[in-house]
């Protein structure tokens, strides 16, 4: 009789037999409950395990030395090899639906284990983590600060580990990441952010939100987290996603909600947002009016303005400050912000408008560009400077209205027009324009079918 053979065997994720299903568990339940039996903690944990193969041989003697050549009985024993032309249940295996099982091929997912929560490392030490400390412990912050935060670790391209730690203290790994992002005073991991934010919809998702997944049944294998940096086309199937993965972190653009298990994902909302933190609409501070800004002012706002605008790229305008009291620094930093959204004329006066708040106070828009420089964020050359709203008006007739037209049609947003574009603006040309406003996600008087300069610059991003 052949000797039974063994072998070091470590449970594949993507193995479907319930014996690794089950040693996978196993694995799980055996580690600290602090963690939620995250294994990746303390390392996999390796088992012997019988070869199927002996099992068959070994079967094949027994009924040899009775005579007997019966039909193999049908397997019922869950610790025993399964039909490997069985197609089990995708949820017993990883814990989603089977509705969320990527069919066909997709871009991998990155292997990224994750260590669990702990305080802050080396000099970014200063407390415990924030799922010990309590909710007292959540730091006020905004969009636009996490998505800078988010980008100083692409820039540096900080390196993948569940082990090591950043010179900010935050340990390197998808988890540790966030909690860098959203300013947490410690490292959490996938089970324990959830807590720090408020569930929302997809749709109603918005820079510096997040798409977090966390495997209950095997924390280790699967569990992610990605940073929403905005969508990427007005069909909303794909985003910009700030993560920390192997072998670095990235930014690039990712398919809704990710690659594997895209099901599964769940939109969270930071609870800290000092713009509030509602499940859906808009969260940005209210624009506060344009008599808050220009010479002789002097209130929070233009404090607020200063900052946000310093944060864009914007500092090198201030020798002092920034400060209440408006000056030649806050209109020439806020002009350059608005230029570098491709605005000319009285949309870059230097006075902030709705437009330029909103996208200060959302992260959104291009930053503005190192003196000199005549790119817009990321390198991306800026889109075709916007006219001014007049042009966009009943009665008129101008090269710009043609131009307009024409892009609605290349965007898929020409249904309204029964010739085509022309230079003459028309309801055509409004109901179109509607149709892409309210597909950016935008509601009552900013989808009212006029281009502004921010409908100006998304379409012909």
């Amino acid at each position: 009789m052949t000797v039974p053979a063994f072998k070091e065997y470590v449970p594949a994720i993507d193995c479907t037999c319930a014996g690794c299903a089950a040693q996978r568990r196993t694995a799980a339940a055996g580690l600290p409950t602090r963690y939620g039996g995250h294994p990746a903690a303390h390392g996999a944990r390796r088992a012997m395990v019988l070869v199927t193969a002996a099992g068959v041989v070994l079967s094949a003697g027994l009924a040899e030395a009775s005579g007997a050549a019966a039909d193999p009985a049908p397997v019922t024993d869950p610790g025993q090899a399964v039909d490997a032309a069985a197609a089990p249940d995708p949820a017993a295996v990883t814990g989603v639906a089977a509705d969320d099982v990527e069919a066909g091929p997709v871009e991998p997912g990155p292997d990224s284990p994750q260590g669990g929560p702990g305080p802050l490392q080396g000099a970014g030490a200063s407390g415990p983590p924030a799922s010990q400390a309590g909710a007292a412990a959540l730091r006020k912050t905004t969009r636009a600060d996490i998505i800078n935060r988010a980008k100083t670790w692409v820039a540096a391209q900080v390196p993948y580990s569940m082990e090591k730690y950043w010179s900010d203290g935050y340990r390197q790994d998808c988890s540790g990441y966030v909690s860098m992002a959203w300013n947490l005073p410690g490292n959490e991991w996938t089970g324990s952010l959830a807590t720090y934010g408020t569930r929302i919809a997809r749709e109603d998702l918005q820079p510096g939100d997040i798409l977090l997944f966390h495997n209950p049944a095997d924390p280790g294998k699967g569990s992610h987290v990605t940073i929403f940096g905005g969508w990427t086309d007005y069909t909303h199937t794909h985003y910009t996603a700030y993560e920390q993965t192997k072998p670095h972190t990235r930014k690039q653009t990712t398919p809704m909600a990710y690659w594997t298990n895209s099901g599964s994902y769940v939109a969270y909302r930071y609870k800290g947002l000092t713009s509030g933190s509602g499940g859906s609409g808009s969260t940005t501070t209210p624009f506060p009016g344009t008599a808050k800004f220009g010479a002789g002012k002097k209130n929070d706002s233009v404090t607020r303005l200063g900052k946000m605008l310093a944060d864009r790229g914007g500092k090198r305008f201030y020798k002092v400050g920034p400060g209440p009291a408006w000056g030649s620094a806050d209109r020439n930093a806020t002009q350059a912000f608005q230029k570098a959204q491709g605005w000319t004329g009285k949309e870059a006066d230097g006075l902030p408008g709705p437009d330029t708040w909103r996208l200060l106070a959302n992260g959104t828009g291009h930053d503005i560009p190192a003196a000199g420089g005549t790119t817009g964020r990321d390198g991306a050359t800026s889109v075709p400077a916007f006219p001014g709203r007049g042009y966009f008006r009943p009665g008129q007739s101008n090269s710009h209205v043609d131009k307009l037209g024409k892009q609605l049609v290349k965007k898929g947003y020409g249904k309204y027009y029964l010739s085509g574009p022309s230079s003459r603006w028309t309801e055509a040309d409004r109901r179109n324009v509607e149709a892409f406003q309210k597909a950016q996600g935008w509601r009552g008087t900013e989808a009212d079918g006029y281009p502004g300069p921010e409908t100006w610059r998304r379409l012909f991003a």
